[in-house]
């Protein structure tokens, strides 16, 4: 009976020491594979593998682990974040990708419709130009040319004239008040075209002599019926043509006053014609 007391007693503390063990390895396998030993068990381990090269493996992969770097608990969160961000983002991008290939149809089909409209006024305009030109220079013969370019929307412009008397050459060859008569057919010719309700001149016949300056006048004068024009000028001839004359005077120094008169004025003509 003794010794069968020692032998329980021993066996009790053997299976004290197994529990404790197997406690032990329970919290190891849970800490290193988060596994229970009754997953664990379950896990097909291939045949011939020795636990010397179990080891290795699992160290060989804690190591890669290790590599990772931390573990960040907020991933799922996060990506949740990132995820819809980007279903918005990638949204906008497709619609802004849309929005640009139609603002480039739309582009396309106004630049038809611009060579073609460009094309019939240029047309218009050579005509006109020629016809104004002769009015202006009182005879030779004015044009305008496009220079040659891939696309006629960028193509240069040449004016070519030819004064009475002189032969035809390029608008850069002329003399200044050739040049400024020259390009005042121009403008009249697209006014005429397309008459605008109101016009500002500044002194654009200051390099024309006399005569060119009372023919500019007297054109200027038919062109008041569809368009108002403020003319700044110091030419005697375009101020005779005028409706109404505001000047500035300073009778004292420092102050400026206005002057006007009104040409269009009865009284005012009966005077003039009466002294």
């Amino acid at each position: 009976m003794s010794d069968l007391d020692r032998e329980i007693y021993r066996l009790q503390n053997s299976v004290e020491r197994l529990e404790d063990q197997i406690a032990k390895q329970a919290d190891y396998i849970w800490k290193e594979y988060e596994m229970t030993p009754s997953e664990a068990e379950k896990t097909d381990v291939p045949e011939g593998l020795s636990l010397t090269e179990s080891r290795r493996e699992a160290g060989r992969m804690r190591q890669q682990i290790r590599e990772l770097g931390p573990v960040n608990v907020n991933a799922i969160e996060e990506y949740k974040e990132v995820s819809e961000r980007y279903t918005f983002i990638r949204e906008q991008h497709e619609d802004l990708v849309k929005a640009a290939e139609s603002l480039k149809k739309i582009i396309r089909e106004l630049e038809a419709g611009m060579r073609t409209q460009f094309q019939e006024k240029f047309a218009l305009i050579q005509k006109e130009f020629a016809r104004v030109f002769r009015e202006l220079f009182g005879g030779g013969r004015g044009s305008l040319e496009l220079q040659e370019a891939d696309d006629i929307l960028e193509a240069g412009i040449l004016i070519n004239a030819q004064p009475p008397g002189k032969k035809l050459q390029n608008m850069m060859q002329l003399s200044g008040g050739e040049k400024a008569l020259s390009a005042i057919a121009l403008l009249f010719a697209i006014q005429n075209l397309q008459p605008s309700p109101f016009g500002l001149l500044d002194e654009i016949e200051a390099a024309l002599d006399e005569p060119n300056v009372d023919r500019f006048a007297q054109y200027l004068d038919k062109l008041k019926d569809h368009t108002q024009f403020i003319v700044i000028t110091h030419r005697r001839g375009t101020m005779e043509m005028a409706d109404r004359l505001y000047g500035i005077t300073m009778q004292e120094k420092g102050v400026s006053a206005l002057v006007s008169v009104d040409l269009t004025d009865e009284a005012l003509d009966e005077l003039t014609n009466g002294t």
